[in-house]
């Protein structure tokens, strides 16, 4: 289990399952909000990482995604899947995979939990073997999901106050 603490906020990764990784994070918006900026494609670029293009973003059972990011040397790489499920705005499960990369075809499904003010997302990796999942713990994923919801939090924070006073 990986813990990362910060001022309010705690993102949780565990491993439930031999071949499943489970993130779990509060965020300071409500549900309907935060399930947009998961699935907007013009919010996906203020958080995804680097310098990041939403080719292609269906969001509905059958649909497809893929989004190609560029770091500061130019480096490209692209991830893709397809949407299985679309529950909006409680669920999505969809396929990811790094395109062009031998590796694995990862099931994520995402459940957004209602908290009023307050949305729980919790993301499980399913993947096919046990070495698949480590192979990404191993990678760095941890910092990389961290630093990926804290941009979340900027954003929601500056939707929020770009939002009109309620009367």
């Amino acid at each position: 289990m990986t813990t990362d603490q910060g001022q309010t906020r705690e993102t949780t990764i565990t491993t439930p399952t031999d071949l499943e990784i489970e993130v779990e994070r509060m965020f300071d918006a409500p549900r309907e909000r935060v399930f947009a900026v998961f699935n907007d494609p013009a919010l996906i670029p203020e958080w995804w990482g680097a310098t990041t293009s939403v080719d292609e973003m269906d969001v509905r059972p059958g649909g497809s995604w893929r989004f190609v990011t560029r770091n500061p040397n130019g480096y490209e790489m692209a991830f893709r899947g397809t949407y299985r499920e679309v529950t909006a705005p409680e669920r999505v499960v969809r396929t990811f995979e790094m395109e062009g990369m031998p590796g694995p075809v990862i099931v994520e499904t995402v459940v957004f939990d209602d908290l009023g003010d307050r949305t729980k997302v919790t993301t499980t990796m399913l993947f096919d073997t046990t070495a698949e999942r480590d192979g990404l713990l191993g990678s760095g994923m941890q910092s990389g999901v961290v630093e990926t919801y804290t941009r979340i939090d900027d954003l929601l924070a500056r939707l929020t106050a770009n939002e009109p006073a309620r009367p």
